[in-house]
């Protein structure tokens, strides 16, 4: 999946796959999660916040998506 590098303390980039629902997101750290069955809304909202790790941690990691830890 292609990744867009974001602004964030946190995050280094972020891909979606609207046909697949897939968000991916590798952290600073180099460590990447996919996450499955994601709306649209929740990607956009991710792309859009202010603080990316704040809206990840309060709307992604918490939310009860499945999820996988890729190498």
């Amino acid at each position: 999946m292609r990744r867009e590098a974001v602004d964030s303390e946190a995050l280094r980039s972020v891909g979606y796959d609207p046909d697949s629902r897939i968000l991916e997101i590798e952290f600073n750290s180099g460590t990447v999660y996919r996450y499955f069955a994601v709306p649209l809304s929740v990607y956009a909202g991710l792309m859009t916040a202010k603080s990316k790790g704040e809206y990840y941690a309060t709307n992604i990691r918490t939310a009860g998506f499945e999820y996988e830890q890729r190498p």
